[in-house]
């Protein structure tokens, strides 16, 4: 029996949904997704039914074009939200506990911060940054370092710091654990900040939000246009503007090379 143009419309939507949850395709690698892409973009009825196929499965289109594909995010208790356990085992998480759900959340924070460090950056469709295991671990240590001494100084004026952001809460349990330290094979051992943020880029990388460019200064990775689109999500969030108030990003060349502000002290 054919399929009435509306069931051939549904399906069209669902795979171009699902082509979205596939991080590593790219319309430019894939004739269907490309044509897939250019109707989204073309026809309004097919976009509003995208739309309403993805909610239906709790994700949310955040953008649909040639660059990065369809983009999506989980809502709220959607199946395919990823909780920390699901994180935990995809990053080799030793440890589920809160803190590490916490600490694993600066470096997160702490990545899309060196990678867009200015409204500009999220703004401009062209532009690629970069980031390293080095960098991104110097820039929570010198977040760690600032917030600090902000506690240190509220505390000698008997000010209350009920207020504070969610960052001044977690400094000290980046601080305690050790940068780097090798296990008996060479390895970067797992329980490191580096250790941490090494495994937290490579699920980056998984997800197509970042791509390995070199090993240098622990690992080094460079921003894709999925990522972009994701961190203009995360803008939005208060920590994220925190983190950057702190200043302890900035741009060392005029091309966009990115380094930890903390990085020459460290």
């Amino acid at each position: 029996m054919a399929l009435s143009h509306s069931s051939v419309d549904a399906e069209a939507a669902a795979r171009l949904v699902a082509f979205g949850m596939r991080p590593k395709q790219l319309p430019a690698r894939d004739v269907v997704y490309g044509d897939l892409v250019r109707r989204y973009g073309e026809d309004n009825a097919f976009k509003a039914l995208t739309h309403a196929v993805a909610a239906g499965l709790g994700l949310m289109v955040l953008e649909v074009n040639q660059q990065a594909g369809a983009v999506l995010a989980a809502t709220d208790e959607s199946v395919f939200e990823i909780k920390m356990d699901s994180y935990a085992r995809q990053a080799k998480i030793r440890e589920r506990r809160e803190t590490e759900k916490v600490l694993h959340g600066l470096i997160h924070l702490a990545t899309a911060a060196l990678g867009y460090p200015r409204p500009d950056d999220l703004a401009n469709d062209t532009y690629i940054g970069r980031v390293s295991v080095e960098q991104v671990d110097a820039m929570v240590r010198e977040a760690a370092r600032m917030l600090d001494e902000r506690a240190a100084a509220a505390e000698a004026n008997n000010d209350p710091l009920a207020d504070a952001p969610e960052l001044e809460q977690a400094w000290r349990a980046y601080t305690r654990r050790p940068a780097a330290a090798a296990t008996k094979d060479g390895r970067l051992a797992a329980d490191t900040t580096r250790g941490m943020v090494s495994r937290a880029l490579r699920f980056l990388a998984d997800q197509g939000f970042l791509v390995p460019v070199s090993d240098e200064q622990g690992g080094t990775y460079r921003t894709t246009p999925r990522y972009q689109i994701q961190v203009r999500e995360l803008a939005a969030d208060a920590a994220f503007d925190d983190l950057l108030a702190l200043d302890v990003v900035a741009v060392a060349t005029a091309g966009g090379t990115l380094r930890a502000a903390a990085s020459d002290t460290l």
